[in-house]
């Protein structure tokens, strides 16, 4: 049977711009005057598209060169009739905030900020684009009859992720069953090494697919490797082999602090390793330049006695050159293990498996060539199918996995079976390189931000998306969950991505995905078709510079994850940005907002500014803004009521920062909001009253408390009752009369509580608390008032430190004989 080609999902990009074409503010604004015939031909006439999708796309996945075609030229004529929408959908959130006031309170002369000011000239301009758009599209209807693509409803949506709280089964535990002679004849040969001063350098080489990754992580945290090795350090090398790059990454990879950043990487890596009986992960290598090796392990020789290098690879060759050991290669999964893995993906939890599914799990096994990976992936894809006739079907188009083809299409067809909303979502993950830490709030607010999730009525987009996340994660698409809170405790949950799966996201994105770890060489690295880009070259505004000047391609997202120096001076061309992230080190705002008008997502934490430019608040259709860490900010637009799309606003660990902008409240799509510093009332400033209407969920911090006056206090005590809230810290400069915690009631849902300098005596209902956090409260005497329960049965974590006056729990010391008060602390 011919490989599986994986199917394009442009369903999801018509499916956006019928949205977009049908939004209620373009009549409620009237942006489309002199253009309503042009308008009503486009609505009616995007659904005819839409109903031929599916039929194109599995035609297309029939090795139809025609169909594919089509649908390259389908995808890019809704890449352009999008951004036209959203100049029409800008203009009207433009309106609607020139009659609320904007233009006079922003205090010079808005008109320069909006090109399209000139209702003539916006019209004249936007129905010659808008009849192109037409143009194209009847092209595109005529060969759809030429081809003869036929309605095709597209394939049912599982709903059982909907429905049912799905538990994602980690198979490791198997993994380390069936892996446990390995790992205990790896363990012995690395701890065998203690006494040689020679570096080793121990190969596990397998197929992709294998576990090799999985075997090295579970050796890796084995108590006796981790006692014997004075640092651990794990790296994904993956497609590139930079020595610099790579001596830099293994530089970061450890938790002892270097100071010598200035010197040169391999420097830096001879210093940090010098004397220290070492274990360095080399994960996934691919490189066979012998040179290259040899400059890295130069550096690496340095290490203590009993230092080791274990690697991982595909490829025998690789494995002969930098091993100094004989490779130990890696076998295929024993069926037993495989069938294992594949029952608890396909039946999760299900006490009562069908008998007659629970038969065919050996054949499928046996399809599996050995690879877990492809079990997992092959059960996830069953997991959906409840019929004896849907799981043959499956197996009928799985056969193909052989020696030569590896386990690369039964991932595919695993991308195949998502819904093709849920296609596009993973696809976009190839704009990450591999191994990448994906945080999962950012993701699905990257996802929202290019317009990749459908809305519905019901759900919020961050609900869907988390809906969108979990099942992609349930199948297999996700692996590697870790969550992990930095130095000041705010937490974040990240995922990574296997490295094949990495493979179909890039083979289904092509080069409209770009990733770029170090300086190219070569000007292909950066097509025209590009729209998604993620740069963490120490040159990023070099790169960015000089290629705008070459070209102006329709970028989408761009991801900067290292610091940016100069002025981006073609930033401009970008004007069809829709996410956006940037570490700026310079102390002024280095970008234009009136050219970023279609802006959803601007990350700038981390950076040196001092100030935001009021004319930020054109941005109309930003929903995220992250100025986490932006240690020197000390203030925010005074205009970012206007800002009404926005939903994330990230301002944790801004230490400058001492109040916030007036009428947040106006804000009623904000969700998050990490940090809120109270101030003395004015005009310029926000009372913490204005919080009171907002559904804020997540984590939020209260900083300058003892500002609050009395009247707002009453309602700071009822910031518990937010039902999305998880975590609530109140922070006072100094301890002073207060006793707004003495009647404090949280909802269920909250779970973490962190105090600072809190000037009471005594605290409110905190039973149903997972973490409380008391620091510096020098007049609390009891920490529990009358009449409320003194049993903690979530309690995980407890924190009093530097409580003076503290003298006991509760007001009345009565005896609880029998009572467990701290069940799991």
């Amino acid at each position: 049977m011919a490989e599986i080609v994986v199917s394009m999902a442009i369903g999801p990009l018509v499916s956006m711009l019928r949205d977009k074409a049908s939004s209620y503010l373009l009549d409620q604004y009237n942006v489309m005057e002199g253009m309503e015939e042009q308008h009503r031909t486009l609505k009616r006439k995007l659904p005819a598209i839409l109903d031929v999708i599916t039929d194109a796309e599995e035609q297309a996945t029939a090795h139809r060169e025609g169909a594919k075609a089509w649908l390259q030229e389908l995808k890019k004529v809704a890449y352009q009739a999008n951004e036209v929408f959203d100049e029409f959908k800008y203009e009207a959130l433009r309106r609607e905030a020139r009659k609320n006031g904007h233009y006079h309170q922003l205090g010079f002369n808005a008109i320069k900020l909006f090109p399209t000011h000139n209702r003539v000239e916006f019209r004249h301009r936007m129905g010659s684009k808008l009849c192109r758009i037409l143009q194209d599209i009847e092209v595109l209807l005529a060969e759809m009859q030429v081809f003869g693509f036929k309605y095709r409803p597209p394939p049912p949506m599982s709903k059982q992720w909907r429905q049912t709280d799905y538990i994602i089964i980690d198979p490791q535990e198997i993994a380390r069953r069936s892996r446990d002679r390995e790992i205990k004849n790896i363990v012995d040969i690395l701890l065998g090494r203690a006494s040689k001063a020679d570096l080793a350098v121990v190969p596990i080489v397998g197929m992709g697919g294998l576990g090799k990754t999985t075997l090295a992580q579970l050796i890796y945290n084995e108590p006796q490797i981790q006692k014997h090795f004075q640092l651990l350090l794990w790296v994904c090398v993956s497609d590139t082999f930079d020595v610099n790059f790579l001596a830099k990454s293994i530089v970061e990879a450890s938790p002892k602090k270097n100071e010598d950043t200035e010197k040169p990487p391999l420097d830096r890596l001879q210093k940090l390793v010098s004397g220290q009986r070492y274990l360095l992960v080399l994960d996934d290598v691919w490189n066979r330049e012998v040179h290259k090796w040899e400059r890295l392990k130069v550096c690496l020789q340095h290490g203590g006695t009993g230092s080791v290098v274990l690697t991982t690879t595909r490829d025998n060759r690789v494995a002969e050159i930098m091993g100094t050991d004989k490779p130990y290669p890696l076998k295929n999964l024993e069926d037993s293990f495989l069938k294992e893995i594949i029952e608890v993906k396909a039946f999760g939890l299900q006490e009562k498996k069908p008998a007659k599914l629970v038969e065919m799990v050996g054949e499928i096994a046996e399809r599996c060539s050995g690879s877990p990976l492809a079990a997992t992936a092959l059960g996830s894809v069953l997991r959906t199918k409840t019929s004896v006739k849907e799981w043959k079907a499956v197996l009928s188009r799985s056969s193909i996995c052989t020696e030569e083809t590896g386990i690369l299409p039964i991932l595919k067809l695993s991308y195949n079976d998502l819904p093709s909303h849920m296609k596009q979502c993973f696809a976009f993950c190839a704009v990450f390189p591999k191994d990448y830490k994906i945080d999962v709030d950012k993701l699905i607010q990257l996802w929202i931000a290019n317009g990749f999730i459908p809305e519905h009525k019901e759900d919020s987009l961050e609900t869907i998306g988390k809906q969108i996340f979990s099942e992609l994660a349930s199948r297999s698409f996700f692996m590697d969950k870790e969550e992990s809170k930095d130095d000041k405790h705010y937490s974040r949950t990240t995922w990574k991505i296997h490295d094949l799966m990495h493979d179909i996201a890039m083979f289904v994105m092509e080069k409209e995905c770009v990733v770029a770890n170090k300086k190219p060489s070569d000007t292909e690295w950066f097509p025209d078709t590009a729209r998604h880009l993620f740069l963490s070259s120490e040159v990023t505004e070099g790169i960015l510079n000089d290629s705008m000047k070459k070209r102006s391609p329709a970028i989408q997202t761009l991801l900067c994850h290292q610091s940016v120096w100069s002025p981006l001076q073609d930033v401009s061309k970008y004007s069809s940005l829709h996410a956006l992230k940037l570490c700026i080190v310079t102390k002024s705002f280095p970008l234009k907002p009136k050219y970023l008008h279609h802006l959803r997502y601007l990350d700038l934490s981390n950076s040196d500014i001092k100030a935001l430019p009021e004319d930020i608040s054109i941005l109309y259709n930003l929903q995220m803004l992250d100025l986490s860490y932006c240690s020197d900010l000390h203030q925010l637009p005074r205009q970012m009521k206007y800002m009404t799309s926005l939903r994330h606003l990230y301002t944790h660990g801004c230490r400058k920062l001492k109040s916030m902008p007036p009428e947040l409240g106006k804000l009623t799509k904000l969700q998050t909001l990490t940090c809120f510093v109270a101030a003395h009332s004015g005009p310029d400033c926000c009372d913490v009253a204005e919080l009171e209407h907002l559904n804020l969920g997540g984590q939020l911090e209260l900083c300058q408390v003892e500002n609050i006056d009395m009247e707002s206090e009453a309602k700071l005590a009822n910031l518990g009752n937010k039902n999305d809230l998880k975590e609530l810290r109140l922070r006072w400069t100094y301890v002073c009369d207060s006793e707004v915690l003495s009647n404090f009631k949280p909802h269920d849902g909250l779970e973490v509580l962190r105090i600072y300098s809190y000037g009471g005596k005594c605290m409110g209902m905190l039973q149903n608390m997972v973490e409380i956090h008391l620091f510096r409260c020098l007049r609390l005497q009891v920490l529990f008032r009358c009449g409320t329960s003194f049993t903690f049965p979530k309690l995980k974590q407890l924190t009093l430190e530097h409580m003076l006056d503290f003298e006991r729990w509760s007001e009345i010391n009565e005896r609880r004989e029998g009572q467990i008060i701290f069940a799991v602390l």
